[in-house]
């Protein structure tokens, strides 16, 4: 009886606080590789790049990125979720932006952004799993606006970044930029370090709605793990993911260089454009979330991935037109709407003690479907034009929907709603 009466009295609250500063975290992590998109064609004329090059500048990041995510939800699962975790994630990305403005080798920058890409793949198995087990009947909802705070600093970043072009050169910015990330690691780990303090004093009975899962033993780990590899849901999820990526990365990769290049727009307004695509997912984000909590997930990711195909072929077929620009608000609205639907599912379709693992392997499969998209767009755009970029996603986003599409009904991200209600 205590612990019934006690689980809805701290919870929401200590959530809730949660929720908006892991969320504001989470938008650091997505402005920094915002800010390096639009610096990119920047630095790639400076040091004299092709495509291919360039492309293989977010290559090098995410197989990074891909290699670190597994042994980085191998320590949430078994250490346990630390605001250090979080902190040392946002310290890990900002500072090799910083050293960038001291190179000017392609090796040397291909080392940095390297090393962004381990600092920012540390981040999603900490954050999500926290979210998921704090609002486990609104799981798509609570993610969503941790979803939110990643459009806010895309969207943000591109604006901001094209604005400062004016006045400062790219080197200069990246030395600036560095001290959000600063102060913000250092917020995030006095208070969820004294949230988790405060929450261990207050542990005197279970509950299993607040439990924050802080560790297992490793054999228990290596038992959980062997689970995860016989889980036809969740391989089918990630592959499907890692396609959608794909689409993503190589998007963000050529869509400002296409802009810029092509149509001739300026970086403020190559960081417009970039903006509304942003702003576009930012206002998705919880619309989607509510809607996956009562209509289930698997359908809003399906619709959502068929309509982003749509708008890409629109836009290959549009070209160097009014129209192409026009369709990039529509697009970011279907792209990006399914990224906390998506992630909602995997927690549902695995063990929650195995959360960071499992959100470890989705992001690790998607950073290596975002490793390969913008190689293959270079190759592409070298050979038979820029244009060409955007018909090849379309693609991949296709593939993307197949998986989903063959994951067994009989999944929770049929009725989560119902499975709350019960």
């Amino acid at each position: 009886m205590s612990a019934v009466a006690t689980a809805p009295g701290p919870a929401p609250s200590k959530s809730f606080r949660e929720v908006w500063l892991i969320a504001i975290g989470h938008s650091l992590t997505h402005w920094y590789p915002a800010t390096f998109y639009i610096l990119l064609p920047l630095i790639g004329r400076e040091l004299g790049l092709s495509y291919s090059e360039i492309g293989f500048v977010m290559t090098c990041q995410y197989v990074v990125g891909a290699i670190s995510n597994i042994p980085g939800g191998m320590i949430v699962d078994t250490v346990g979720r630390k605001g250090l975790l979080m902190a040392v994630s946002l310290f890990w990305i900002g500072v090799p932006y910083f050293l960038m403005s001291f190179t000017h080798s392609y090796w040397v920058l291909l080392l940095c952004v390297a090393l962004v890409g381990i600092g920012n793949n540390l981040w999603h198995p900490t954050a999500i799993p926290m979210l998921a087990q704090r609002f486990p009947e609104r799981k798509g909802l609570a993610l969503s606006f941790h979803s939110m705070g990643g459009n806010v600093g895309d969207a943000l970043a591109p604006l901001a970044v094209g604005a400062l072009l004016a006045l400062l050169s790219w080197r200069s910015i990246v030395v600036v930029n560095v001290i959000p990330g600063l102060v913000m690691a250092l917020l995030i780990f006095y208070f969820l370090g004294t949230l988790r303090m405060g929450s261990k004093k207050r542990k005197q009975t279970p509950n299993p709605a607040s439990d924050d899962s802080e560790g297992q033993s490793v054999k228990e780990y290596f038992r959980g793990l062997s689970e995860l590899a016989r889980n036809r849901d969740l391989l089918l999820l990630s592959i499907g993911s890692g396609f959608r990526s794909m689409t993503q990365n190589g998007l963000l990769t050529f869509l400002p260089v296409f802009l810029a290049y092509e149509m001739g727009y300026s970086p403020f307004w190559v960081g417009v454009c970039m903006f509304v695509l942003q702003a576009a997912g930012f206002a998705a984000a919880p619309v989607a979330g509510a809607m996956s909590d009562r209509m289930g997930r698997r359908r809003i990711i399906m619709n959502s991935m068929l309509m982003t195909a749509v708008v890409l072929a629109g836009m290959a077929f549009a070209g160097r037109s009014l129209a192409f620009v026009l369709m990039i608000a529509t697009l970011g609205f279907f792209l990006y709407a399914i990224r906390p639907v998506l992630q909602a599912l995997t927690l549902e379709c695995t063990p929650k003690k195995m959360g960071g693992t499992s959100i470890g392997l989705l992001f690790g499969v998607q950073a290596i479907g975002s490793s390969i998209g913008p190689a293959i767009g270079g190759a592409l755009a070298d050979k038979y034009g820029l244009i060409s970029v955007f018909y090849f996603l379309a693609f991949t986003i296709v593939l993307a929907n197949m998986f989903v599409f063959f994951m067994p009904s009989r999944n929770l991200g049929e009725a989560p709603a119902r499975a709350a209600a019960d």
